[in-house]
C-alpha cells in the first residue's frame, strides 16, 4: 500500500519546499534514484559513423572598403570569377578594396543527404581589416580526397564589428572571422559503413580499460554474449540475430545503455589564468605545508627642484625619489595526518589566503613530493 506521506511530500516539494526534496530522496527506494551512470552514445561512437572536414577558398564582397589591399591572390581570384562571366581584365587591374580572400571551413555529419544544409566558418586569408556587411561568394567546399562535397554561400554573420574615426578605433569580438547558419549545401553523400559481417565496433572518446570492461558488461546484460572488450578503446559488437533485419534498432538500444563512468585522478592547472580543475578521486598521502611570500614593492617618483631666485646659473631639475618597501606575510604550517581528498586541501589552502597561483605551485610541489596521488597536468 503506497505511503500517505508521498502524496503530501509531493505536493510540498511542488511548492519548492527545500527539505522536503532532500527527504523525498532520502525515503524513496534506492532502485528508483538516478544511479548517476552516463548513456554509451556520449562516451563512444560507432566505427565509421563520423563527420567529415571540408575546406575551400572563397570570396566575400560587399564589404564597405575595408576589404584586402590588393594582394595578387585576392586579384587574380577576383579575375577569374570575372572570366566566367565573359568578362575579361588583368589582375593588376583590379582593385579588391571591397572583396576579401577568405577560407571557408565546415564538417559534414555522417549519413547527410544531397541537399542538406551544414554550417560554415569563414576567416579573411589576406589584410581586410573586416569581414562585416559581406556575402560569400559561392565556393566549393572540398575533402581530404580532393573531391567537392559541397558548396557554400551567403550573408556572414560575424558577431561584432570594428568601427573607426577621427585617430580612434573601437573593435569587438573578432570581425575577421564570421559563420553562416545553414550556409553550406551538401552535394555529394559520403557513404558510411556501420556493419561488417553482421559486426561493429564501438570506440570510446576516452580509451580506457574500466570503461571497455564495463561497456561491453552493460551490453551484455542487455544482449548476452554480444560484446567483448578487443583493447582499451574497442568493443566488438555482433548482430543478434532477432535484429538481423533491425540493425537500427539495436543499435539505438546499445547508445541508450548507461555506464557508471570511472573518472581518472587528474589535476588539470592552468599557470595563465590560476585555473585549477581536480576530480573528486585525488587523494593527498601524509605531508605537511607551508605557504608564505614575500612582496617587494619598489616606487619611483620624481621630486622637482627649484633653484634659489637670487642665483646666476640656477635651473630648475627633477630629483628621482626611490621608495623600496619589503613585507613578508606570515607563514602557515598545515598537516595532513590522514589522506585528505582534495577538497580539504583545498579548503585548508584557502584558509590560508592562498592564491590560485600559489595553489598552482603547491600543488605541483605536492607532485614533486609525491604526496599527490593523481595525474597532474600542466597548460
Amino acid at each position: 500500500m503506497p505511503n500517505p506521506n508521498y502524496s503530501i511530500l509531493k505536493n510540498l516539494i511542488r511548492l519548492g519546499t527545500p527539505w522536503a526534496v532532500a527527504l523525498w530522496m532520502a525515503i524513496i527506494p534506492v532502485s528508483a534514484q538516478p544511479n548517476g551512470g552516463v548513456r554509451i552514445r556520449d562516451i563512444a561512437f560507432l566505427h565509421g559513423a563520423r563527420g567529415n572536414q571540408l575546406m575551400g577558398y572563397g570570396l566575400v564582397s560587399g564589404i564597405n572598403g575595408d576589404g584586402d589591399k590588393n594582394p595578387n591572390y585576392t586579384q587574380q581570384a577576383i579575375a577569374n570569377l570575372m572570366q566566367r562571366f565573359g568578362l575579361v581584365v588583368p589582375p593588376p587591374r583590379v582593385t579588391s578594396k571591397n572583396v576579401a580572400a577568405v577560407i571557408v571551413t565546415a564538417e559534414i555529419p555522417p549519413f547527410s543527404k544531397s541537399g542538406s544544409k551544414i554550417d560554415v566558418l569563414i576567416s579573411a586569408m589576406g589584410d581586410a581589416k573586416t569581414l562585416q556587411g559581406g556575402v560569400l561568394l559561392q565556393t566549393p567546399l572540398i575533402g581530404s580526397d580532393g573531391k567537392v562535397y559541397a558548396v557554400a554561400q551567403g550573408a556572414i554573420s560575424i558577431g561584432g564589428f570594428s568601427a573607426s574615426g577621427g585617430g580612434s578605433s573601437v573593435t569587438k569580438n573578432h570581425p575577421t572571422s564570421g559563420q553562416i547558419i545553414g550556409g553550406g549545401m551538401v552535394e555529394k553523400m559520403i557513404p558510411v559503413t556501420l556493419l561488417q559481417e553482421n559486426t561493429m565496433q564501438l570506440v570510446l572518446n576516452d580509451p580506457d580499460f574500466t570503461m571497455a570492461a564495463r561497456t561491453a558488461e552493460a551490453i551484455n546484460r542487455k544482449f548476452p554474449d554480444s560484446s567483448r572488450a578487443v583493447d582499451g578503446g574497442t568493443l566488438m559488437i555482433e548482430l543478434p540475430d532477432q535484429y538481423q533485419s533491425l540493425p537500427i534498432e539495436f543499435i539505438a538500444q546499445v547508445q541508450a545503455l548507461e555506464v557508471t563512468m570511472d573518472v581518472p585522478a587528474r589535476v588539470i592547472l592552468n599557470e595563465r589564468t590560476g585555473t585549477i580543475v581536480a576530480t573528486s578521486r585525488v587523494r593527498v598521502s601524509s605531508c605537511a605545508i607551508a605557504h608564505g611570500s614575500l612582496i617587494v614593492s619598489i616606487a619611483q617618483s620624481g621630486t622637482v627642484s627649484q633653484p634659489n631666485p637670487l642665483a646666476p646659473n640656477g635651473q630648475t631639475v627633477v630629483v628621482p625619489n626611490t621608495d623600496v618597501n619589503v613585507t613578508e606575510a606570515k607563514g602557515g604550517l598545515i598537516p595532513f595526518a590522514e589522506m585528505p581528498t582534495v577538497e580539504k586541501v583545498a579548503a585548508a589552502l584557502n584558509s590560508i589566503g592562498a592564491s590560485p597561483r600559489d595553489i598552482v605551485a603547491i600543488f605541483q610541489s605536492l607532485k614533486q613530493a609525491g604526496a599527490l596521488q593523481a595525474e597532474l597536468q600542466v597548460r
